[in-house]
């Protein structure tokens, strides 16, 4: 059998707490955001019962700053079980490295102030921490010319495109994509049918696709329109994060079949 697309867990973190958010709603105006839920247990919680589930390169995101105790006790709960990104630099890099991070995330830290992408920058994380630990994050926002990278919580659009290219010249220094589609990232409204198909056919490197899932049929859509090469992160709409959609035993148990089929 071929490629098979995964259920990959998420933990979202911001002010310290749990959170699922609507993520074109994250910018300096505290009064802008949308919170879809907010957990009452500590991010720890999550982290061993994804462990305990056998679920493997879940990410946990820092949404700005005060989220370093919950990060760490996330990893600490699950060590080499999850990848962590937010503010992530290379002199701060080793340090979550430590607690436990399997990987780490990195987008903003690539650019400059203006949004233009930084390749020395790349390089120098990348020799850093070894490419095998690095996952660039290229969270994007359709715009005319197809999808653009944005940073600084996705408000700041860069000079990065999303296309064959521009992943070709990145793939070399990390193991993996992790793509958030901010435009849709937190509604339940659906997935980004034309990028996961477009991120399908590239499949030179493992590739998760985040925002808009809704539905537990969206793991199949995402499975046969990426023809099995991208997997699948699914936040608003589970039950654990307050959702009513999708329930999580049902993403565990399409892994653990997915699995034994491999």
């Amino acid at each position: 059998m071929g490629s098979m697309t995964l259920f990959r867990p998420c933990i979202d973190l911001h002010n310290g707490q749990v959170k699922q958010i609507v993520g074109s709603s994250l910018t300096d105006n505290a009064s802008e955001l949308r919170t879809n839920f907010v957990s009452e247990r500590p991010s720890s919680y999550f982290a061993r019962r994804y462990r305990e589930d056998g679920l493997t390169g879940g990410h946990v995101i820092q949404l700005g700053a005060g989220n370093l105790g919950a990060a760490s006790e996330a990893l600490r709960a699950y060590p080499q079980g999850l990848q962590i990104g937010g503010g992530i630099r290379i002199d701060n890099a080793d340090e979550f490295l430590q607690l436990g991070a399997s990987h780490i995330i990195v987008t903003s830290w690539l650019f400059d102030q203006r949004g233009r992408f930084d390749r020395g920058r790349l390089k120098e994380l990348a020799s850093h921490v070894g490419p095998d630990r690095l996952v660039i994050d290229l969270s994007c926002r359709k715009t005319e010319e197809g999808w653009t990278v944005a940073m600084n919580r996705w408000q700041t659009l860069t000079d990065l495109r999303i296309n064959y290219t521009s992943l070709d010249r990145l793939a070399d220094a990390c193991s993996e994509f992790l793509i958030h589609a901010a435009d849709v990232e937190g509604k339940c409204q659906g997935i980004d049918e034309g990028l996961v198909e477009y991120l399908g056919k590239w499949a030179q490197r493992p590739v998760t696709y985040a925002g808009g899932a809704y539905q537990f049929s969206d793991l199949e859509r995402v499975e046969n329109l990426s023809a099995g090469n991208v997997d699948l992160t699914i936040g608003s709409a589970l039950d654990i994060f307050g959702g009513s959609q999708i329930k999580y035993a049902e993403c565990v148990d399409w892994n653990h079949r997915k699995g034994r089929l491999d």
